[in-house]
């Protein structure tokens, strides 16, 4: 059965989610705030997610975001903002359709049933599960933003995590050098290999079991780096 995460902070309307989509054999979670959201997100992966931009604690759009660091569930936007400024940074944050209020419960679930159908037909990307990227060495809770290796705690700097993060969102895709260095240390260092080579040995010492012959983290010779799951 397809798992839905509804997340809304107006009590009434995420009911009349819930009873609906369980009325449709749906399973159905519900979160009020974007905090709720990713802890139930990480605990029971959705298939799907249906989000509200305005939320109490945080904007729908940062919610989208930090679901797509591990999940390629669909997501559905379905808020008051009708703006094309609102509808273009959900989208470019990982929405893949958007919907305003009020709206029609039946196009509502017709968009729910197409979203699901294109999930079904594609093949699955991420070594994630549940916001976790688990190795035959190492362990990343990337909700967390921990990393354990033989179930201990692998201190790792914010540049190190950035890019490790970069790398396992990306698993088996070739990351180019310029990419890399504009994300973490921003347009400014687009030609500054020489950080990248400094900070993936730093990374290989703490997670590869031989870090001159890494299994994990690759270096493909004047091009970039990637995550081998």
């Amino acid at each position: 059965m397809t798992r839905v995460l509804v997340v809304e902070d107006d009590a009434q309307l995420a009911r009349a989610l819930v009873i609906n989509l369980r009325a449709r054999r749906y399973v159905v979670d519900a979160a009020p705030d974007g905090a709720t959201a990713l802890a139930l997100a990480a605990s029971e992966p959705p298939d799907v997610l249906i989000v509200d931009l305005g939320l109490p604690d945080m904007d729908g759009v940062d919610v989208i975001r930090a679901v797509r660091r591990w999940s390629r569930s669909p997501v559905l936007v379905l808020s008051a903002r009708s703006g094309s400024e609102d509808k273009i940074r959900a989208l470019d944050a990982g929405a893949d359709d958007y919907m305003t209020k009020p709206f029609s419960m039946d196009e509502l679930l017709a968009r729910l049933r197409a979203a699901t159908r294109r999930t079904a037909a594609a093949p699955a990307e991420a070594p994630a599960t549940g916001g976790r990227v688990v190795t035959d060495e190492f362990t990343v809770d990337l909700v967390a933003k921990k990393v354990k290796r033989v179930d201990r705690d692998v201190r790792l700097t914010p540049t190190e995590w950035h890019l490790l993060e970069i790398l396992i969102c990306n698993p088996g895709c070739l990351i180019s050098q310029r990419r890399l260095l504009q994300e973490v240390w921003g347009p400014t260092s687009s030609t500054k290999t020489n950080y990248l080579r400094v900070y993936m040995a730093q990374l290989r010492r703490k997670l590869e079991v031989d870090p001159s012959h890494p299994r994990y983290l690759i270096t493909e010779p004047g091009m970039g780096y990637r995550f081998e799951p």
